[in-house]
C-alpha cells in the first residue's frame, strides 16, 4: 500500500483519481489547491509515497506544487494532469522533475498503469539508496573474521565464563544492554556476540563510534540529512539508525556524547521516531540498541555530564567486562590465538612463546587490555630470530620488568600509547647508564636482543650522550 496526494481544485477529478487509489488498495489523501497541498505533504506523517497533480490551478498552480515538493524533496514522484493539447506544459514540467504526465480525459486502466510505474520506480530508488549506503558503512568498516564473534572473544576463565553465560540470557531478549569496560577489552565483540545469538540476527548489526565523530556530524551520522540540510549536504543521506532497522545498534563510547545529543537519542529510544537532519518526515524504526563506554557513567551523572534518565534507559542489562589483569589465565590462550592470526602478517616462524616468555607476559600489568597484548605479541614474532618467542624477544617494558629494572609509573592522564612509549625509554635510558652506554651490555640488562636495542635506540632518539635523569 502506498500514501498518495492528489492535488486538483476540480472535485470531480479529484475524487474519480481518489476512489481509483482506494480500489487499489492505497491510502489517498485529496487537497482542492496547491497552496493545500503543500502544506498536506509538509504536514504529512509518514510521508507520501506519491503525488498526483493538476497542472492548471489557482493562485498556485502544479510547475509551483512540483518545484516546492522537489525542494523539499529531491526523489519525489510527480505524476502531472495535464488538458488536452498541454503537451509542450507537460514537458516542462518533466524538465522541472515530474516523474510522468497523463492527459485529461484517460482511461482509468492508464492511470493505474502509470502510478504502478511510479511507484516501482521508487521502491527500486529506495532499495538502491539503502544498498549503496549499507556498502559505503561496509566500506568504511574493518574487515573482521568469518568466526562468530563470541567464538572470536578468547578465554575461558572464570569471570569470562560470567559473561559468556549473561550474554546468552540477554541475546534472546529486546532489552537495551550497555556494556562497560576499559579500552581493549572487547566490548565490540560482546556486542556482536549477542546481535549473532538473537531473533535478530538475520538483520544488520551497525556500529557507530560516538567518541570519533564531532558533536556536529554525530547527528547526521546517526540520524542521516535531506539534500540542502547544510553547505555539503549534496544529497540525501540514510543515517545509522535506519541502516539498523530491523537489526542491532552498536553505540560505542556513548558517554562521550554532548548533553545536547543524549536529548535527542532519549527521545529515539523512547518512541524509536525521528526526523532526518533538515526533514519534516517522521521515520519509524525497529532496532535494539547496545551501548557501550569506558567511563563511569553513575559518575558521570553525578557530575552533571550524562542525563540520568538516559543512563537508566540504557542501563537495563549491564555487562561489566574484566581487565586483563584480572583473568591472567587467560594470557597464555590469547598469546597462542595471536601467533596463529599474525603468522601471515609478520612473515614469522615463531609457532609459540617459551614459559620465561610466558611468565613474564602473565606477570605484566596491561593497563591496555587485549589490544596491548596482541600488540606485544606482533612485536616479539618480528623480533623472534627462531620458532619460539623468548624473553629477550619481547618489549622492553615488559622484558624489563621480568629482569628487575626499575620501574616509576606515572600515567599522568595520557593516552596509553604515549605512556608505553615513555616507559619503554626510561627503561632503555636506565640500562644505557647502567651500563656505561654499552650497547651490547644495555641489551643484556634489558633481556633483549642487540639489533632489537639499534632500532629502540633510534626510535627513541638515545645516544652515547644521552643518561638518566
Amino acid at each position: 500500500m502506498a500514501r498518495i496526494l492528489i492535488i486538483d481544485d476540480n472535485e470531480t477529478i479529484r475524487d474519480g483519481v481518489g476512489t481509483v487509489m482506494h480500489r487499489e488498495g492505497h491510502e489517498a489523501t485529496m487537497s482542492a489547491g496547491g497552496r493545500q497541498g503543500i502544506e498536506a505533504w509538509k504536514a504529512a506523517e509518514p510521508g507520501f509515497d506519491l503525488v498526483i497533480c493538476d497542472l492548471k490551478m489557482e493562485p498556485v498552480d502544479g510547475m509551483e506544487v512540483l518545484q516546492t515538493l522537489r525542494e523539499l524533496d529531491e526523489d519525489v514522484r510527480v505524476i502531472i494532469i495535464t488538458a488536452h493539447g498541454s503537451v509542450k506544459a507537460a514537458v516542462e514540467a518533466m524538465q522541472v522533475g515530474a516523474f510522468d504526465f497523463i492527459e485529461k480525459p484517460f482511461p482509468v486502466e492508464l492511470l493505474k498503469a502509470r502510478v504502478t510505474r511510479a511507484l516501482d520506480s521508487l521502491d527500486r530508488d529506495r532499495r538502491t539508496e539503502r544498498l549503496e549506503r549499507e556498502n559505503e558503512y561496509l566500506r568504511a568498516e574493518l574487515v573482521g573474521e568469518s568466526a562468530p564473534a563470541l567464538d572470536r572473544i578468547i578465554g575461558s576463565s572464570p569471570p569470562m565464563e560470567r559473561v559468556f553465560s549473561l550474554v546468552r540470557r540477554v541475546a534472546g531478549t529486546d532489552s537495551s544492554v550497555h556494556v562497560f569496560g576499559a579500552s581493549g577489552t572487547g566490548k565490540e565483540l560482546i556486542a556482536a556476540a549477542i546481535h549473532e545469538l538473537s531473533p535478530r540476527a538475520a538483520g544488520p548489526f551497525v556500529k557507530v563510534n560516538c567518541g570519533a565523530i564531532p558533536d556536529t556530524l554525530l547527528e547526521s551520522e546517526l540520524f542521516g540529512h535531506e539534500r540542502g540540510a547544510f553547505t555539503d549536504a549534496h544529497k540525501r543521506r540514510i543515517g545509522r539508525f535506519e541502516l539498523a532497522d530491523g537489526g542491532t545498534l552498536f553505540l560505542d563510547e556513548v558517554g562521550d556524547v554532548s548533553i545536547a545529543m543524549q536529548v535527542k537519542l532519549l527521545r529515539v529510544l523512547q518512541e524509536r521516531r525521528f526526523e532526518r537532519v533538515g526533514g519534516e518526515k517522521t521515520i519509524e524504526v525497529d532496532v535494539r540498541i547496545i551501548t557501550a563506554t569506558n567511563k563511569d557513567l553513575k559518575a558521570e551523572v553525578e557530575a552533571g555530564r550524562f542525563r540520568e534518565d538516559l543512563y537508566y534507559r540504557l542501563n537495563i542489562i549491564p555487562i561489566d567486562l574484566p581487565p586483563l589483569c584480572e583473568r591472567r589465565g587467560d594470557i597464555p590462550e590469547l598469546v597462542a590465538h595471536f601467533v596463529a592470526r599474525l603468522g601471515a602478517r609478520t612473515r614469522s616462524a615463531v609457532t609459540g612463546f617459551s614459559d620465561d616468555a610466558l611468565a613474564a607476559m602473565q606477570n605484566w600489568s596491561w593497563p591496555g587490555n587485549v589490544r596491548e597484548l596482541e600488540n606485544a605479541v606482533e612485536q616479539a614474532m618480528v623480533f623472534a630470530d627462531g620458532d619460539v618467542v623468548e624473553i629477550a624477544d619481547l618489549p622492553a617494558h615488559i622484558s624489563g620488568a621480568a629482569t628487575g629494572v626499575p620501574l616509576d609509573l606515572n600515567c599522568d592522564d595520557r593516552p596509553l600509547p604515549q605512556v608505553l612509549d615513555d616507559i619503554e625509554r626510561r627503561l632503555i635510558l636506565q640500562a644505557f647508564d647502567q651500563a656505561d652506554g654499552v650497547k651490547t651490555e644495555t641489551a643484556r640488562l634489558l633481556g633483549i636482543k642487540t639489533p632489537a636495542l639499534y632500532y629502540k635506540l633510534e626510535k627513541y632518539g638515545i645516544g652515547a650522550e644521552d643518561s638518566e635523569s
